[in-house]
C-alpha cells in the first residue's frame, strides 16, 4: 500500500484519525508499538468538560460525533448512555454546580440540578448529608480499546496497521526499529507521552494515574459518578493528588478514579496514593468498603501547560502533523480532534475556529 499519510499511534486519537481520513478519500498506513497507552489504561469516560471555551467547543463537537458512531459500533465497544452527576458535597460546591448548569445550558446542554433529597433518591449509595449534583445526561461510556479496533476497520481498503515500533522520524519518512523504512506525503505523530521520544521539545508532561475495579456488583450505582472538586484536582493541582470518579461499567463492577502525579514514567502500583484514592471513594460511596477490588492498574496521561491538546501542523517540521497532549480527556476528544485536525490537513474548513489548539501557541515570539 502506498500511503498518503502514516499515522504513529493506534489509540484512540491515532484509529480517529486514520478513520477520518479514509472518509475523505486518503489511504493511510498506522504503525504502533503494541505498548498499550492511556487508551488502554483510561476509564472510558465521555464526558463534557468546560474548563474553558476551548475545551467546552471540542467535547461539544465530539460528542455529537460519537452519538452518531454509537449505534454503528458492535456490542463489544461498551457504549452505555449513562450521563455523569456532578456531586456537591457542600453549598460551596452547589453554587458550581449551579455556574455549571448555566454554562452549560447556555449551549443547549441537557442536564439538571438534584438538590440532597433528588441525588439520594437517585443514587442511594451516596452518603447521606451531600448538597446536590448536577446531572448532564448526555455523557456516555464506552470501552475505549474496542471503539479504536472499530475504527481503524471501516475502511479496510484504505487504513492498514502495522505493529512496529518507531526510532525515528525524518520528515515525511519513518524510520522503524528495525531498520527499514515508510514514506508518505504526511506524518502524523499521536503516540501520546511517547511523542516526546520523537519530538523532545513539545511541551508535553506524564501525568499518571491509578484505577482500579471490582467484581460484579450490578445496580450498585446508575451514572458516572464524580466530585466537583475533580475539576480544581485535574487541572490545578501540582502535587499528587486524588477525586471521587466512580463509573457503573456495563459487566456489572464499578471501575474506581482518580488520582494524579506529575513527572513520572514509572508504571508501578503505588500502595500509598492508590489507598488515598480508594479511601476517597469510600467517603462518597461508603458501601465500597464492603466490596472486592480485583485488579488495579495505572497508566499515563500527556498533559500540556495549558491543558489543551496539540491539534494541527509541526511550528519547525515540514510534513509532520501532530495530535497529542489530551490529558485525561483523549477517548472524549478524539473525534472533534480527528475531524478538526484533518480539515487542517486537507485545506478544508474547520468545524471551529483551529487557533487555541495549535501547537504554535507555545513558541516563543520572533
Amino acid at each position: 500500500m502506498s500511503a498518503d499519510v502514516i499515522i504513529i499511534g493506534a489509540g484512540i486519537i491515532g484509529a480517529a484519525c486514520a478513520h477520518e481520513l479514509a472518509q475523505q478519500g486518503l489511504k493511510v498506513l498506522v504503525l504502533d508499538a503494541r505498548l498499550g497507552g492511556a487508551t488502554n489504561a483510561g476509564m472510558g469516560h465521555l464526558v463534557l468538560m468546560d474548563d474553558n471555551p476551548a475545551e467546552l467547543t471540542l467535547s461539544l463537537a465530539s460528542l455529537d460525533l460519537w452519538r452518531e458512531w454509537a449505534p454503528r459500533m458492535g456490542a463489544d465497544a461498551g457504549f452505555n448512555h449513562c450521563g455523569t452527576l456532578w456531586i456537591a458535597a457542600d453549598d460551596e460546591e452547589m453554587h458550581a454546580a449551579e455556574e455549571k448548569l448555566a454554562r452549560l445550558q447556555a449551549h443547549g446542554v441537557p442536564c439538571q440540578l438534584f438538590d440532597a433529597r433528588a441525588l439520594a433518591a437517585s443514587e442511594p449509595a451516596l452518603r447521606p448529608g451531600l448538597a446536590g449534583a448536577l446531572k448532564v445526561s448526555n455523557d456516555s461510556m464506552v470501552y475505549a480499546p474496542n471503539a479504536a479496533r472499530w475504527l481503524l476497520t471501516q475502511a479496510p481498503n484504505m487504513i492498514t496497521v502495522e505493529a512496529q515500533s518507531v526510532s525515528a522520524i525524518e520528515g515525511t519518512c519513518v524510520r522503524l526499529a528495525d531498520g527499514s523504512q515508510r514514506s508518505a506525503g504526511a506524518v502524523l505523530l499521536a503516540a501520546g507521552i511517547q511523542s516526546t521520544q520523537f519530538c523532545p521539545e513539545l511541551p508535553i508532561r506524564p501525568k499518571k494515574g491509578h484505577i482500579a475495579i471490582t467484581d460484579r456488583y450490578p445496580g450498585t450505582i446508575n451514572h458516572q459518578l464524580v466530585e466537583l472538586g475533580y475539576i480544581k484536582s485535574s487541572h490545578h493541582s501540582t502535587g499528587p493528588s486524588v477525586a471521587f470518579n466512580l463509573q457503573p461499567r456495563p459487566t456489572g463492577q464499578l471501575m474506581i478514579g482518580s488520582s494524579r502525579q506529575f513527572d513520572t514514567t514509572n508504571p508501578a502500583i503505588e500502595p500509598d496514593m492508590l489507598a488515598r484514592m480508594l479511601r476517597r471513594a469510600v467517603d462518597y460511596l461508603p458501601g465500597l468498603s464492603d466490596l472486592n477490588v480485583i485488579r488495579s492498574w495505572t497508566g499515563f496521561r500527556a498533559a500540556t501547560p495549558d491543558s489543551l491538546p496539540l491539534i494541527g501542523r509541526h511550528p519547525e517540521r515540514n510534513g509532520l502533523w501532530l495530535a497529542a497532549g489530551h490529558e485525561g480527556l483523549g477517548v472524549t476528544t478524539a473525534p472533534g480532534t480527528a475531524r478538526l485536525l484533518v480539515a487542517q490537513m486537507t485545506g478544508s474548513t474547520p468545524p471551529f475556529d483551529p487557533a487555541p489548539y495549535l501547537p504554535s501557541r507555545f513558541q516563543e515570539p520572533a
